[in-house]
């Protein structure tokens, strides 16, 4: 280190640490030798027993010079040796000495006159092994030179971590002169919390002598310029040739390269992790509001505080086309927020249909389909965030300081938007998050637009099919009658499932409950067909038998179609039932005070197959008692067998049958609700038709005419 560098802290102060030998005299091995004004040998050291080989005994009183020096040189050491006593002027050089053991050994000498109280001159000769020297003067000016001239930072500090010296480096990165570090304590300069970290490293070092090597990394700003900077810190214990521990040593690199490219591998990283969690999460139903949570629930706290899924109505309600200039017509679909936020009030909750005037970042976003990046936010920006001036405050309030506005396009068409802000997080988006948003946003267009077209196709099924489902007639001779249609979800099409309540000619009653086997509006139009052709030949008296027959025939001719059916026929007159099946679950029948049971009827082969014979039981059936005919979309699932799940409807029919009469509670109404609510998950793949009938007291003078 250069001189401004070196002075020790604790210089003109003599405590305990001053008062401490050095090590590096013993090092060197200084000999000392003093001779009287003759030459002769009076004082011998220790180190010059090491150095030339002869003791006290066989030095003291002899002359110098035939002792110590070789014959050919010994001329030149007398005269320099009357030079030093007569001019007092000391010589100093690298010598070669005569060792005891006969060999020469080139020692550094410093020669010089003392003078004593009497005026008596005596010649002192001081000498150490030159190669020794020579050595530790290469260290010290390598030293000296790397660490004055090298761009890592380097302090020495003392035990009690006070700055010895810095370099040159180190007062650049600190922005502080050598002279302003020396003798004030490690914290005294480096004030900041992260800080604590290394100096707890110190303390360790020192104590243990195990070295501390890029065990921490301080990122902040330099005095010298505003650039975000990471320096590395490396702790070492210094200590003397003898093991005393002098202080420590800190290394202090600048890693700024390093740093960013290792922070900006990691946030590729994070991206690659987030758009792979988006393509795994975005997208697992065909519906439309979930899909948009999804998208909410991957962007959201990853990416943004708060996220709101935004559509142009016009693309989920097609009679209502989005209008070329003026607001524009959004319907939320989903919010979320990392923590509670003002922001969220600002919002529109999902469900609501809003109008964003036409200077908005929404409406911009959707007429351009550009995204558009805010990275500082103000108020004005804020003002077209918003939808009106008191969201704006809102937004104000929450401390929205960045937003980004993402097209949501899919297949050409833009569908909405998504906005993403930042409230707590105090980094602003920028171009790589927009980026990585614009990514997400163009895999969820893509689900989203998928399910709005399969919600389009759907609901037209459901439609229809609800259309063909029958209503029941007002009056019924000696019956009660419940049903019910539930379509399967979003995530699935349309079933081809049905009921029928046909009343026929002497008070019969007719009741039909068949599935046929597909989906979509195919499958819907092919059980109208069934229907009508069942309420056709239910109009002829035939058997059950006979009529599933003749359904069997046109069945067969409907391409790749089948269905399985129940048809039975009540006699109210007779108190008999009638029924037959062609593939279908067996209904249930819960008689008056006795345990609900399935009805041991011939399985028969689906409507379709063809070549089959049908065949009608016949079974008596009382007043009260009730028949229960459903789909196997009520009972079957993936993760039950079936003979479970027909246990599981047998004891929820015992817990809700009647035991009396008609007027008995629940109702039939309240049976099927709970059948479904018990049977039902929300996420079950199929339709369910459900038919419920209770017999009640007949009699012929209290029927209503006959159709």
């Amino acid at each position: 280190m250069s001189a401004a560098e070196g002075p020790r802290a604790d210089a003109g102060r003599p405590g305990r640490r001053s008062l401490q030998p050095s090590g590096l005299m013993d090092l060197l091995g200084v000999a000392a030798v003093l001779l009287d004004a003759e030459g002769r040998i009076v004082l011998w050291s220790p180190q010059a027993e090491d150095l030339y080989g002869y003791t006290s005994e066989e030095a003291l009183g002899q002359h110098a010079a035939p002792l110590l020096v070789h014959e050919q040189h010994r001329d030149l050491v007398i005269k320099k040796f009357a030079e030093v006593m007569e001019t007092g002027q000391s010589w100093a050089g690298a010598f070669p000495v005569r060792h005891k053991d006969g060999t020469s050994r080139l020692v550094e000498l410093r020669n010089m006159r003392l003078l004593d109280d009497r005026g008596d001159f005596y010649a002192l000769g001081l000498a150490t092994d030159s190669p020794t020297l020579r050595e530790v003067e290469w260290d010290v000016a390598l030293s000296t030179r790397l660490i004055s001239q090298s761009p890592i930072g380097v302090a020495i500090l003392d035990t009690d971590l006070r700055y010895v010296a810095v370099n040159a480096a180190l007062e650049r990165m600190h922005g502080k002169p050598a002279k302003d570090h020396l003798g004030r304590h490690y914290r005294e300069i480096m004030t900041a919390t992260k800080f604590e970290v290394p100096e707890a490293g110190m303390r360790q070092v020192l104590t243990t002598g195990v070295p501390m090597v890029d065990q921490a990394t301080i990122v902040g700003h330099s005095p010298a310029d505003l650039d975000e900077h990471a320096w590395s810190v490396s702790l070492y214990r210094l200590e003397d040739t003898q093991g005393r521990v002098l202080g420590v040593a800190e290394v202090v690199v600048d890693v700024t390269d390093r740093y960013q490219a290792a922070t900006e591998a990691a946030e590729a990283r994070r991206r690659l992790a987030l758009i792979a969690d988006g393509t795994a999460r975005i997208g697992t139903t065909l519906e439309v509001a979930q899909t948009a949570r999804e998208l909410a629930e991957v962007v959201v706290p990853e990416l943004a505080d708060v996220v709101a899924v935004d559509v142009l109505d016009s693309i989920l309600d097609e009679h209502r086309p989005a209008p070329a200039d003026g607001p524009a017509l959004f319907r939320a679909l989903a919010l979320k927020s990392a923590y509670p936020t003002e922001a969220v009030q600002a919002a529109d909750p999902p469900g609501q249909i809003a109008a964003y005037a036409a200077d908005r970042v929404a409406t911009e976003t959707v007429r351009t389909g550009r995204p558009l990046l805010i990275a500082h936010a103000d108020d004005n920006d804020l003002a077209r965030i918003a939808r009106d001036d008191h969201a704006a405050t809102l937004l104000a309030r929450a401390g929205v300081h960045s937003y980004m506005s993402v097209p949501l396009t899919a297949r050409g068409h833009i569908l909405g938007f998504l906005g993403l802000m930042r409230t707590r997080n105090p980094v602003s988006f920028a171009e790589d998050d927009l980026a990585l948003a614009g990514e997400l946003a163009s895999r969820a267009a893509v689900c989203i637009d998928n399910a709005r077209s399969h919600q389009s196709v759907r609901n037209a099924a459901e439609t229809l099919q609800r259309s063909l489902l029958p209503s029941h007639p007002q009056h019924l001779p000696g019956l009660q009658i419940a049903s019910r249609y539930r379509p399967a979800q979003a995530t699935y099409e349309i079933g081809g499932d049905w009921y029928d309540v046909l009343p026929l000619d002497g008070d019969k009653t007719a009741l039909v409950v068949g599935d046929v086997m597909g989906s979509g509006i195919d499958a819907a139009a092919t059980m109208g067909r069934l229907r009508t052709a069942t309420s056709a030949f239910a109009d002829l008296d035939l058997a059950p038998d006979q009529v599933l027959q003749h359904l069997d025939k046109i069945t067969s001719g409907l391409e790749h179609y089948i269905a399985t059916c129940i048809f039975a026929v009540y006699d109210p007159r007779r108190a008999e039932c009638h029924i037959a099946n062609a593939g279908h679950l067996p209904p249930a029948l819960v008689r008056s005070g006795n345990r609900p049971e399935l009805i041991d009827l011939p399985t028969g082969t689906p409507l379709g197959v063809g070549g089959v014979p049908f065949e009608t039981t016949t079974f008596e059936i009382g007043f009260g008692d009730q028949l229960v005919l459903y789909t196997d979309g009520l009972v079957e699932t993936r993760h039950h067998p079936i003979d479970e799940r027909l246990e599981t409807l047998l004891h929820l029919l015992d817990v809700t049958g009647p035991s009396t009469g008609p007027s008995t509670d629940p109702s039939l109404e309240e049976t099927c609700d709970r059948l479904l609510r018990e049977l039902r998950r929300p996420d079950d793949p199929d339709d369910v038709a459900l038919l419920v009938c209770r017999t009640q007291p007949f009699t012929l003078d209290s029927q209503p005419p006959q159709r």
